[in-house]
C-alpha cells in the first residue's frame, strides 16, 4: 500500500495531498500551520510531500536523505514549471506569434521526394 501512494504522490502530487488531507493527518503533524501545505498544493507540491515525508523519516527533525529529498522534490517543480514555460514560448515562436495554421511568418517546408 505504501508502494501506491508514493507512485501516487510522484504521479499526481495535488490528489496525493487532498487524499493525505481527508484521510490522514500526516500534512498536519508536519505543518504546524495550514498555510503553508495550502500555498505547497498550489506552487510546490511535490515540494510538500517531501517536507512531510522528510519530517515524519526524521522523527520530528529533517537531516540527511530528508534534505536530499526535499532538495530533489524543489528540482523537480521548478523543472515542470520552467520546462511548461519554455514549450509555450517555443510555440509561440513557431507560429510567428499567431495561432492557426496560415498565420503570417510560419514558415511550411515542402520536401521534394525522387
Amino acid at each position: 500500500m505504501p508502494c501506491l501512494v508514493g507512485c501516487l504522490a510522484l504521479m499526481a502530487p495535488r490528489i496525493a495531498i487532498f487524499l493525505m488531507v481527508i484521510f490522514s493527518d500526516y500534512l498536519g503533524k508536519a505543518y504546524e500551520t495550514l498555510i503553508w501545505p495550502l500555498l505547497g498544493f498550489f506552487f510546490l507540491p511535490l515540494t510538500t510531500l517531501a517536507y512531510a515525508w522528510a519530517w515524519h523519516f526524521g522523527n520530528g527533525s529533517i537531516e540527511g536523505a530528508g534534505i536530499v529529498a526535499i532538495v530533489l522534490a524543489v528540482l523537480i517543480d521548478l523543472g515542470l514549471m520552467g520546462g511548461s514555460g519554455s514549450s509555450g514560448r517555443r510555440k509561440w515562436r513557431v507560429l510567428g506569434g499567431k495561432a492557426g495554421p496560415g498565420a503570417p511568418g510560419r514558415v511550411n517546408v515542402h520536401v521534394k521526394r525522387s
